[in-house]
Parts: structure tokens; sequence; C-alpha cells
């Protein structure tokens, strides 16, 4: 069935489930997982030449936090006997970013959480799971 399985993570209550599902099912399956964390790309200011935080404090920070989260998902699966790939990229779509990831390393399953938002807010708000469904080849599994 499934043999590679991309978890994107971003550190959240509710990517935490996803984890679970990803490591239940790679157990399971015997799978391979892989994880991904996006970070921001610094936000220049094409209008002031001050920025609140200079570049490489922004870069570190941002790589720091991507790095958490990611060793919690190697962590996870490592209780459960599994190896996982990590990595961390910058990019300014995070749902983009995603799956190019899952095609570059060969998945065949992204599992992704969802808040469930109906209505306005969905529409407002916008999902990143719901825009890697939307433009993936890929399957999905959503974990709500």
């Amino acid at each position: 069935m499934y043999r590679h399985i991309l978890v994107p993570t971003d550190g959240s209550e509710i990517t935490a489930k996803a984890v679970s599902a990803t490591v239940s099912l790679a157990r399971t399956l015997g799978a391979k997982v892989s994880t991904l964390a996006v970070k921001e790309p610094f936000p220049y200011s094409a209008i002031s030449e001050m920025q609140p935080v200079p570049p490489q404090e922004f870069y570190d920070t941002q790589q720091q936090i991507a790095a958490r989260h990611v060793d919690a998902v190697k962590s996870a699966c490592a209780e459960a006997g599994l190896a996982c790939d990590a990595h961390t990229v910058e990019a300014l779509h995070p749902w983009e970013a995603i799956i190019e990831h899952a095609k570059t390393q060969g998945c065949d399953l992204i599992v992704m959480a969802s808040h469930g938002r109906r209505g306005m807010s969905a529409l407002l708000l916008g999902s990143e799971t719901q825009k890697v469904l939307t433009h993936t080849t890929i399957p999905v599994l959503v974990v709500r």
C-alpha cells in the first residue's frame, strides 16, 4: 500500500494528532516516515530600512523553531521503532513546499491535520491542508 509517508509539522497540538496517526499507520504498513517543517522567509520591507529583528537573528530563530518541531516527530517515530527523515525548508507558501518535498522525496502519502473549520471562518483563514488537497496528485490523509 503506502511505503513512504510525509507528515508536515508546525508544532501545533492538532499536528500532534497527525503525527500520532502517521506513526500508527507507518508501523502497521512498515512504511518509511519523513517530516517537514516550513520556515517563514524574512519579512523584508521595501518601505523602511529599520527592521525590528536583524535578518540573521530571524533566520536562526526560525531554524531553531523548525528543528524543535521535526525533532518532536523524530522522537515520536523513534519511540515506535521507526526511522524518520527530517527536513526544514524556507518557503513563502507552506503548501507548495509540502507538495514539492513529497514529490522530490518519493512520498506516496501525505498526512496532515485539519481544524475542520467550515463556512466563513474556513474561507477567511484558509488552510494549508486544503491547499495541499487542492493542488497535489499524491493521496492526502486528513486527521481531525
